[in-house]
């Protein structure tokens, strides 16, 4: 059995977690225009006195936010963002002058699939201008290598998501409390981990390949789940219980 993909922690500010709300989570990403801009052009457009207008990047993707001067325009919330790809703070949320850059190769597949939700947001929100040119396309804007191995991040990172959410199926997570009375419980029920199902299976263990934590699951069927290494049973918990007191050791 594959293990289970930790999630992502994304650390943005609470501006960039409002935008985020409402960010698109429709399909494919549409081609770009052939128009290229350089480093330097796009810095001329930030909006601010004597700028040529409003632009910033994503992924090399140029994207005219004019109609959201209020949030990119000086005094702007998302300002620092105006003029320039700034593709990795819209993961980390590192908003300072060395965090406002578009190398991502520090990111995670899982990472890289958030700011193509990201990415997909600016498509549907507002109007594409081109690309700059530099780290993502050159400039006849062409893919680079640092593109392409971005793109080959995000097929990785769908994969593993794809396989979160089938692991997340088949062994839902388990309800639990804590208290300074009576310690640890763990349970399981129809509507645990947010996977509403018809049945609500007993407590396991779960152990993660490459990973030294467990974490509890919900499953259907204890004789199958005897065959699983991965998988054990809580100690001094009766195997066919759907609670479990959680010893503390």
């Amino acid at each position: 059995m594959f293990g289970y993909a930790l999630a992502v922690l994304l650390s943005v500010s609470v501006a960039l977690l409002i935008e985020w709300s409402v960010r698109s989570e429709e399909g494919p990403v549409p081609e770009t225009p052939a128009r290229a801009l350089s480093r330097h052009e796009l810095s001329l457009y930030h909006g601010g006195a004597g700028s040529r207008g409003l632009y910033l990047a994503i992924l090399g993707q140029v994207f005219d936010v004019h109609k959201g001067y209020k949030h990119y325009g000086p005094g702007g919330a998302y300002h620092f963002m105006a003029g320039k790809d700034a593709s990795l703070a819209f993961i980390t949320g590192d908003f300072t002058e060395n965090g406002l850059t578009d190398d991502v190769s520090s990111l995670s597949p899982l990472q890289v699939v958030a700011l193509y939700d990201w990415l997909a947001f600016y498509h549907k929100e507002y109007k594409t201008v081109g690309t700059v040119t530099g780290r993502f396309y050159d400039e006849s804007g062409e893919p680079t290598k640092a593109l392409l191995q971005v793109r080959a991040a995000l097929e990785e990172g769908q994969r593993i998501k794809a396989q979160s959410e089938a692991e997340r199926a088949r062994y839902p997570a388990c309800n639990s409390e804590w208290s300074p009375s009576r310690g640890g419980r763990v349970w399981c029920s129809s509507k645990s981990g947010g996977v509403i199902r018809e049945w609500a299976g007993v407590p396991r263990k779960l152990f993660s390949p490459g990973s030294s934590g467990v974490r509890c699951v919900c499953v259907e069927d204890p004789f199958s789940a005897e065959e699983d290494p991965t998988l054990q049973e809580y100690d001094g918990c009766p195997p066919h219980a759907d609670s479990c007191t959680v010893i503390e050791h």
